[in-house]
């Protein structure tokens, strides 16, 4: 809880009072602010910081524009604002153009996070935020001075909001705004959770009337179903899943034929058959577009009914499934190929550990099964990075938290060959279904929902191949996007356990262009293959949902769909799921911030991750939680940062600091609110 910034009167409520204030456009000037003569006036989505200075991100404009703290003119982060650029150069390094906001044209629909302060009927929501510069004023219009109850909690002083800022009346130092939900006392794991939920506008629950329709849907599977599906029931079926997994969507079956091939059935929740197209759980499904996995929870996309129950492949239960069935040979090349409706029973559930000691042992159940399997996914595996997939592997951490949500370990997640097992057979049939609906359906020029990811920008591989020549690496020909691919993981096998690997994969991913939804087919850049969609995961991916109803469609020799339409539907996706991404990395921030809590004053070996300007980045061993050491904090030297060279260097020593230097760390302070950790650097 911000208590320093309680105790005082209003005066300490609000840091930047004397900021240009507006709404919808009408100014407040300070005294001495003065309107910049402009070159062009754009519009964009403002970016605010703590300090309250901002950026202008516009379509179609590579930079952003700087915004500096007395031209914010009331926009907020995430505001959608008209901006006058000036005619003069930037004085932010590494912004050309240099703005001000002269309209809010929409403010933002994101609810910021605060805790309530009263001071007599006055009240405020104390905000504690990266991105929020001021607090926000509460009106209170009830008699009893009462504050509104939400969700059956009644708001009241120290307990943590969402607010959404709803005015910036004339001469007012702060915003005012409304309470959109009442998230409990700060501090408490289930609120903290629901505040980050919150501030990423996602459901923490579903609505009764989602909840019914749910439990309102037939559990029985019909004679008419078994009729018009193709009987796996008697095949050897099995899944392998994480071990705390409730929701089973993917199952594989095995069976030797007399040719010498195998069969192998990749099996799917058929989820579409129990849920209707703008049925109520359709339309919470699609406005969802995701499930979300916070550190501690999944939020699902949809109800508990259809996640946990009708639609899991839950063993020794008849299962209504969409399937791709391949016919492999001994060289895992697909023969022959169908999809469609299916029926089975799956034999047995794994674990990804137990399917890994059967590879690794050769003994256990479903043995001979599960070794040939994993025998063609090698080969699978093989050849698609021959064909230029991208292999980066970053070490991704995983919090280990106890019944109440309290850290208790930070490790590595690993990735065996039972994971790529599951792997390569869900990318073989992501990407033959893409491939038979856009060659091989009747529809004419099929309108499809492909999962696709550009080539790589040649100016960012530019600035790569620069900073790997700094320390001793070449990035090879990157010319065409197969050279690139090739070039990348030459560049990612010679920096392999080098200082400066954790940096060039992270350089290397920025300079790939983000995955996501569309109706136009690039092709998968990462994964090199020219068609590919997501079909295998439709418990929890709206996009696959509409995969499956695409296919069925075509399956069945209907005409292609509404091409616009759906485009619309793919950038909704693919907005949702970035939503989703930013909160789940939210939650595992705010645990690892929680973990470092009683660690202040400690000290840790770390590695430089990062050097900017104002700090040094630190990843502390073994946990890899990053941290900041503020280059102001540093008494020992007067550092500054050599962009060009990429190395921080102290004036009076000439110490020189680069990515991947081993360094000493104490832990100087956790702030939970804005999920920062401040690090001192020990001076040796």
């Amino acid at each position: 809880m911000t208590t320093k910034k309680t105790k005082g009167a209003k005066k300490d409520i609000n840091r930047h009072s004397k900021a240009l204030k507006s709404i919808s456009g009408i100014r407040i000037k300070d005294k001495g602010a003065r309107r910049s003569k402009s070159t062009e006036e754009v519009e964009g989505v403002l970016s605010l910081t703590r300090d309250g200075f901002g950026f202008v991100k516009v379509d179609g404009r590579e930079e952003d524009i700087y915004i500096p703290w007395r031209r914010t003119s009331g926009g907020l982060n995430g505001d959608f604002v008209k901006v006058a650029v000036s005619k003069k150069k930037s004085r932010m390094k590494d912004h050309s153009a240099e703005g001000e906001v002269i309209r809010v044209i929409e403010r933002s629909a994101k609810p910021h996070i605060g805790i309530i302060h009263t001071r007599g009927r006055q009240v405020w929501a104390i905000v504690e935020s990266k991105n929020m510069p001021y607090d926000i004023q509460i009106p209170v219009d009830s008699e009893d001075g009462l504050l509104p109850e939400i969700g059956g909690i009644r708001a009241e002083k120290g307990m943590k909001v969402a607010v959404l800022v709803t005015d910036w009346p004339k001469n007012s130092a702060e915003p005012v705004g409304k309470i959109v939900d009442v998230l409990g006392h700060p501090g408490d794991n289930d609120t903290e959770m629901h505040a980050i939920l919150a501030e990423y506008q996602l459901p923490y629950r579903f609505e009764s009337e989602v909840e019914n329709a749910a439990n309102g849907i037939s559990e029985k599977i019909t004679e008419k179903d078994l009729a018009e599906r193709r009987d796996f029931r008697s095949v050897t079926t099995f899944t392998i899943d994480p071990a705390d997994a409730k929701d089973f969507d993917d199952a594989l079956s095995y069976r030797q034929l007399e040719n010498g091939n195998v069969e192998v059935g990749v099996h799917i929740a058929d989820v579409t058959h129990y849920v209707q197209p703008e049925s109520v759980v359709d339309k919470e499904a699609f406005l969802r577009g995701t499930s979300v996995y916070l550190v501690d929870r999944t939020i699902p996309m949809l109800p508990e009914m259809l996640s946990n129950k009708l639609c899991s492949l839950r063993p020794k239960e008849e299962k209504l499934c969409f399937s791709a069935v391949f016919e492999l040979d001994a060289k895992a090349k697909v023969k022959n190929q169908w999809f469609g409706h299916t029926v089975i029973k799956s034999d047995y559930r794994f674990n990804y550990d137990e399917a890994q000691d059967i590879i690794e042992n050769q003994h256990g159940p479903l043995c001979k099964e599960i070794l040939a399997l994993h025998s063609l996914a090698q080969i699978l595996r093989k050849e698609r990075f021959e064909k230029g997939a991208i292999s980066f592997e970053r070490p991704e951490m995983k919090v280990i938290v106890d019944k109440n949500g309290k850290p208790l370990d930070v490790v590595q997640k690993e990735s065996k060959e039972a994971n790529w097992l599951i792997e390569e057979y869900m990318l073989l049939a992501n990407r033959c279904v893409a491939e038979y609906v856009t060659r091989k359906c009747k529809a004419k020029e099929p309108t499809f929902v492909y999962r696709i990811h550009e080539n790589p920008n040649e100016e960012k591989l530019s600035s790569l191949r620069s900073f790997a020549k700094n320390f001793g690496y070449t990035l090879g020909d990157t010319a065409d996007p197969k050279k690139a691919a090739r070039s990348l993981n030459d560049l990612m096998k010679a920096a392999k356990d080098s200082p400066a690997e954790n940096a060039l994969q992270l350089l290397a991913l920025r300079s790939m262009a983000r995955a996501r939804y569309s109706t136009d087919n690039v092709g998968h850049y990462g994964l090199a293959f020219p068609f590919y969609c997501h079909f295998t995961s439709p418990i929890r991916r709206y996009p696959d949902m509409m995969v499956h109803r695409l296919l069925d469609i075509y399956l069945a020799g209907g005409k292609s769909q509404d091409k616009m339409q759906y485009e619309e539907y793919c950038k909704h996706s693919s907005e949702r799921e970035q939503i989703a991404t930013e909160a789940e990395r939210a939650s595992i921030k705010y645990k690892m911030v929680e973990f470092m809590e009683d660690k202040i004053g400690q000290e840790f070996e770390g590695s430089i991750s990062g050097l900017t300007e104002w700090g040094i980045y630190v990843e502390i061993e073994p946990t890899h939680i990053e941290g900041m050491v503020s280059l102001r904090d540093i008494r020992e030297d007067y550092l500054q940062f050599d962009e060009e060279k990429y190395e921080t260097r102290g004036k009076a020593s000439g110490r020189v600091f680069r990515l991947g230097d081993k360094v000493r760390i104490k832990v100087l302070r956790a702030n939970l609110e804005q999920k920062i950790l401040d690090y001192e650097l020990i001076w040796e």
